[in-house]
């Protein structure tokens, strides 16, 4: 009784501060990480990339990471910027691959940096990837220094998502690419009061007002923060169309069910009795691909 006293307690403390990046800190911190992740093997955190066979959010996280990695180009020898990393999954991923050769990540969650830094330690990556608490719309880097940067269905919470480009086209070097897996309305026009369930309500309370609009306005949004050839593509019948399949699925499969936590299988099931509305507001949600480059 008293965890679930300090639980709305805390979810009240998270959507009532002013300051967006506290806002989204507290957050993150809502979730107890023993639980959210007992019946996982990784801590991605973002909606999966489902292909046709997939079953686990920790494939479908992992996927669409490599997504990221492929619409940004990476290169061996390239020194990469993720900015909202969580807790660095992909970071890992992309060195254990080669696909770069050193990681910077910028986070506003302190519990997040120090997960990856111990990670990075204990994966012999310590040379190799430096993980910072830091704001996403003040960089603590110089001008050009970057081949790419990239954020991993992260860039939603940005206030604003335009001050980030900005900073991004800074610190990269010319030519370099900004890449990013984000969620954007499918119109612009929805309102985010809209999102009234528990699952989907961080749509209502931890998103900026600067950043809720559609695929064309993002377009605008590059080239006015100075990017060319700017490309921004729907991936969402790969990204919530299977997201919502698969938390369906695990809700109605007793079995799986007790996989999870006790307490965390329990507050799931109290989530998704909202099926039907939750359905309804994933409608409204577009998951996009999207890459830049600097002239």
């Amino acid at each position: 009784m008293l965890r679930k006293v300090q639980s709305i307690g805390k979810a009240i403390q998270a959507v009532t501060t002013s300051d967006p990046d506290t806002r989204v800190r507290r957050l993150y911190e809502l979730a107890d990480p023993e639980r959210q992740f007992a019946h996982r093997t990784t801590r991605y955190i973002n909606i999966g990339y489902w292909e046709d066979g997939t079953r686990d959010p920790d494939r479908a996280g992992e996927d669409l990471a490599l997504k990221l990695a492929d619409i940004a180009g990476f290169k061996p020898g390239h020194t990469v910027l993720d900015v909202g990393f969580g807790y660095g999954e992909q970071d890992f991923a992309w060195l254990r691959g080669n696909r770069i050769h050193k990681v910077h990540g910028l986070e506003v969650t302190p519990r997040h940096v120090d997960g990856a830094r111990a990670q990075a330690e204990s994966e012999g990556f310590r040379e190799r990837a430096e993980f910072l608490v830091g704001s996403a719309t003040e960089l603590p880097f110089g001008d050009g220094i970057f081949d790419r940067v990239v954020a991993l269905d992260s860039a939603l919470h940005f206030h604003p998502r335009s001050t980030f480009l900005k900073e991004a086209l800074r610190v990269l070097k010319p030519g370099g690419v900004l890449a990013a897996i984000d969620t954007i309305p499918l119109s612009g026009d929805t309102p985010r009061d809209t999102f009234r369930t528990k699952r989907l309500s961080l749509y209502r309370f931890s998103v900026p007002d600067a950043n809720w609009y559609d695929r064309r306005a993002y377009a605008r949004q590059l080239l006015e923060a100075g990017f060319t050839d700017p490309d921004v593509t729907s991936i969402r019948d790969r990204t919530w169309e299977g997201w919502y399949r698969y938390w369906t699925g695990l809700v109605g499969d007793p079995e799986a069910l007790k996989e999870l936590h006790p307490e965390a299988a329990q507050e799931f099931v109290k989530e998704w009795s909202e099926q039907e509305r939750i359905r309804q507001e994933v409608d409204l949600l577009d998951s996009v691909a999207v890459v830049a480059r600097k002239p």
